[in-house]
């Protein structure tokens, strides 16, 4: 396969490094960014923690992403067979394949929860169109927001349109599924986000966010805040979750994999900080709290957007471009597993329908566990896990054990297990900045979170 997808026109390929880009920046592009970064910035303090990300990212993030990306490329297969097989060629034990393995299940328990927490988006535009939003209270916001959680029927259907959404497009193939959608979806998503902040920059507040955001303020930065930082600049790249190493096994030789993710982890993080940029100076207008946590996006902006003139479309376009992110990642989620099924012989279709199925039903346990079995807690005997539903156990095992430790090895593997001139003939030049950071600071970054994760 590895020599199949290096050949012109081959449809399980990119047809240009455009096109990498694109998928590379959905999969990167997700909730993370426009739900998830403007909230722990706001937690943390602005600007000095928006610099200690930026220095994660150069730090874990893009070596990590260009490792993952290489091996991909080299083993031009989905991420079990791709360590498996550059294992095997670097007379490693193909137990390395292992890394894979954690990979695909990592972004299947994802994808699963993932999945539900999108399907959120879709009631919302509804109500945006409905004009639901125009001159909301905090209390009925609140209460809109609880309505939902609190209706498992709601929740499923819209975690089954979402995911027959994901499973469309990843049951198209490379070209037809995967780079036609993102190369649509992309850029829309970044013309809906310029709109949102060209309105904000009218609300007369746009300063307060950009000083909030750039002006660094190191009092209010904790340890804490640089471990969230340090956790969020992998976790928001798709990082150990064999997204990048399965895109990166339909890119062609002729494309610079360090160069191109540069390009990637510039624009996951521009559109990070443009995400906050159009929220903030709209939570300022209103007096609203920045560091109002998750319901900062569900619950606080809707209040925001119905003092809005023009609230239903400038709601309308926000929870669109927050779908949009979701659906870019989501089918990248799915891809390891599609891709490995596919090695072993399972038609495209049937891998995409087969794993999605298995990935809406585990879904379910996370729509029941915001509602129904709320107050089921199966590892509540242990103080570190009480309290904690089956979503919560779902979102701690893979953001703060699988993912770190899966990029931790991936460092490792490249780092000290890969022969250094195999590295250097597919990064050329970059490789002599790469390899070091890699090799030594990644690994150490890395250590640190997972240390902290579970101390």
């Amino acid at each position: 396969m590895a020599e199949n997808n290096q050949r012109a026109g081959n449809p399980a390929q990119w047809s240009s490094r455009f096109a990498f880009i694109m998928a590379a920046v959905g999969s990167a592009v997700g909730l993370g960014n426009i739900w998830k970064f403007p909230y722990i910035t706001g937690e943390n303090g602005g600007g000095a923690f928006v610099l200690v990300y930026l220095a994660c990212i150069a730090v874990i993030g893009l070596p990590i992403m260009v490792a993952e990306v290489m091996l991909g490329r080299r083993g031009g297969k989905s991420p079990i067979g791709t360590m498996a097989m550059v294992a095997g060629s670097e007379g490693r034990s193909r137990g390395w394949a292992g890394v894979g393995i954690m990979a695909t299940l990592t972004a299947f328990i994802i994808l699963s929860f993932y999945s539900v927490i999108a399907g959120w988006t879709m009631p919302y535009i509804l109500a945006a169109v409905g004009g639901e939003f125009s001159g909301i209270a905090a209390e009925e916001s609140g209460a809109l927001f609880g309505g939902l959680l609190a209706s498992p029927g709601q929740l499923l259907l819209w975690h089954s349109v979402f995911m027959g959404l994901t499973v469309l497009v990843s049951a198209g193939g490379v070209r037809h599924g995967l780079e036609r959608a993102v190369t649509k979806l992309m850029p829309a998503l970044f013309v809906l986000l310029l709109i949102l902040v060209g309105y904000a920059m009218t609300t007369g507040h746009f300063g307060e966010a950009i000083g909030f955001l750039f002006r660094p303020d190191f009092s209010a930065l904790t340890a804490e805040a640089v471990l969230v930082a340090l956790g969020h600049a992998f976790f928001t790249l798709s990082l150990a979750s064999g997204a990048m190493m399965a895109y990166g096994a339909y890119l062609k030789k002729d494309v610079s994999i360090a160069r191109t993710s540069v390009v990637v982890a510039f624009m996951d993080t521009g559109v990070a900080l443009l995400a906050g940029l159009a929220i903030f100076p709209i939570v300022f207008a209103n007096g609203l709290e920045p560091g109002a946590g998750p319901g900062l996006i569900f619950v606080t902006l809707p209040v925001a957007f119905g003092q809005m003139p023009g609230s239903s479309f400038f709601a309308t376009l926000f929870f669109v471009l927050l779908l949009f992110a979701a659906w870019s990642s989501s089918i990248s989620m799915l891809e390891s597993l599609v891709s490995y099924l596919n090695e072993k012989g399972v038609s495209r279709v049937k891998a995409a329908v087969g794993g999605g199925l298995v990935a809406w039903l585990v879904g379910i346990t996370t729509v029941l566990s915001l509602n129904e079995w709320a107050g089921f807690t199966p590892l509540g005997m242990f103080e570190r896990f009480e309290g904690k539903t089956l979503f919560d156990l779902y979102d701690y095992l893979t953001a703060n054990i699988m993912m770190p430790l899966g990029a931790l090895l991936t460092a490792l593997f490249v780092g000290w297990k890969m022969k250094p001139a195999h590295s250097a003939a597919e990064l050329g030049s970059w490789h002599r900045v790469w390899y070091p950071v890699v090799r030594y600071l990644s690994p150490i970054a890395l250590l640190i979170v997972f240390y902290f994760n579970l101390k």
